[in-house]
């Protein structure tokens, strides 16, 4: 049985750890990357001690790869060249 549900709205991204945190009663932080998040975790462990918390988020958030998705944004149609007789 988890320690508490926590939507990830209230989690705060921790760029150092990088994965979401919450504090944990021992003091540390719960901790979840984006990667378990896309992989359908829903489970944030604390490292320093048994608690772990339920992470309500929606899956389809953090499905696919985000430097693609800006990648594919960004890109313009290349121009072909015209054979010119």
């Amino acid at each position: 049985m988890s320690y508490d549900d926590v939507e990830i709205e209230d989690m705060q991204w921790n760029e150092e750890l990088q994965a979401f945190t919450y504090p944990c009663p021992c003091g540390d932080l719960f901790q979840i990357t984006k990667d378990d998040l896309r992989l359908g975790e829903e489970i944030a462990r604390c490292p320093s001690c048994s608690l772990y918390i339920t992470v309500i988020y929606n899956i389809e958030d953090y499905l696919g790869d985000d430097k693609s998705k800006k990648k594919h944004q960004n890109m313009e149609p290349k121009q072909q060249p015209i054979a010119v007789a």
